[in-house]
């Protein structure tokens, strides 16, 4: 197996491309790779701040590398959800990240910060663990962008989690979500600019590149995590990528080329519905407003994530395993 590029002996097999690399141009192309997205999808600009959201796993932190090795001035995020020894863990990985390269790292623990945690949040409403937890780490995401005055969060959401949440969505026919899944979500109405950088990479590859380029990430999944329905879908899309190589790309890319426009009307800047109550009305642009609470953008008098702190107000903090079954 030679290097595409070097004929040198190659380490990694890239089948949708029908192409081997060595180390060297496989770090080179996973940069390429990423540099292409920021461009053709003017996610951001030389000279721009960006923050990356960090968990101290393979992808976010391949992105802050890549992005630093492009010339941009990136600052980490590191959000603490109080998922007890596997947060602990990551937190080490992303602050050893940071410090190795004498980067920045802002670090916001919800549970000292907002006396929540995801454990416990999921078991005091009933919510799944991954929506508890997805609805939190938007909200600080969103808030720190805005109070750092940065051009844009960075998030590193790869191939294969677009395509998996292209396919649920396109499976239950979510059109609202359909014209919000693009690789930017431009600023607006109170929410920052968010980019995926990583679109054109898949999972294989961002491990890859860490294990390449000395990056020690967090290899475990998310103890929660555990019967989250888009690990079945992305379980699913592997099956068809191994018979016909390529086929999560043309998905996804397919979809942006011919399909994202028509879903666009739909697209709207107020919260998700996996953020709202079910008896809320639907999203309405003219009806958003700030959140009496926190000040971010709603359409209700409390943002979502304002409610959930509020129901888990003074609760005892639940253990992991009494949640884990619920997702």
């Amino acid at each position: 197996m030679k290097c595409r590029v070097c004929r040198g002996p190659a380490v990694i097999d890239i089948r949708r491309h029908n192409a081997n690399f060595c180390q060297e141009h496989f770090l080179r192309y996973c940069r390429t790779q990423v540099e292409k997205t920021l461009k053709e999808f003017s996610m951001v600009k030389p000279g721009d701040r960006v923050l990356v959201a960090v968990s101290g796993g393979k992808d976010s932190l391949a992105v802050w590398d890549i992005l630093l090795h492009l010339g941009y001035e990136a600052t980490g995020l590191y959000v603490g959800l109080g998922l007890g020894e596997y947060y602990d863990v990551s937190g080490r990985h992303a602050r050893r990240f940071a410090e190795e390269r004498g980067l920045e790292l802002i670090e916001v623990d919800i549970r000292g910060t907002y006396d929540i945690d995801v454990p416990t949040a999921a078991s005091v409403t009933g919510r799944a663990p991954c929506s508890a937890c997805g609805l939190s780490k938007r909200h600080v995401f969103d808030q720190a962008t805005l109070a750092g005055d940065f051009d844009a969060l960075v998030t590193g959401h790869n191939l294969d989690d677009e395509a998996a949440v292209l396919f649920g969505n396109v499976l239950h026919w979510q059109s609202d979500y359909l014209g919000r899944q693009q690789p930017v979500l431009p600023a607006g109405h109170g929410f920052p600019k968010k980019v995926k950088p990583l679109v054109r990479l898949g999972e294989r590859e961002t491990a890859a590149y860490c294990v390449l380029a000395g990056i020690d990430y967090l290899v475990e999944e998310c103890p929660m995590a555990k019967g989250n329905k888009h690990l079945h879908y992305k379980a699913a899309l592997n099956l068809i990528e191994s018979e016909s190589p390529g086929s999560k790309q043309a998905f996804y890319f397919g979809f942006l080329r011919n399909a994202v426009d028509l879903f666009s009307e739909q697209r709207t800047y107020s919260e998700p519905e996996e953020q709202r109550e079910r008896t809320e009305p639907d999203d309405d642009v003219g009806m958003l407003r700030a959140c009496e609470e926190c000040g971010a953008t709603t359409n209700s008098e409390l943002c979502a994530f304002c409610r959930l702190v509020r129901s888990t107000a003074g609760t005892k903090p639940v253990p992991i395993a009494m949640t884990r079954k619920r997702n």
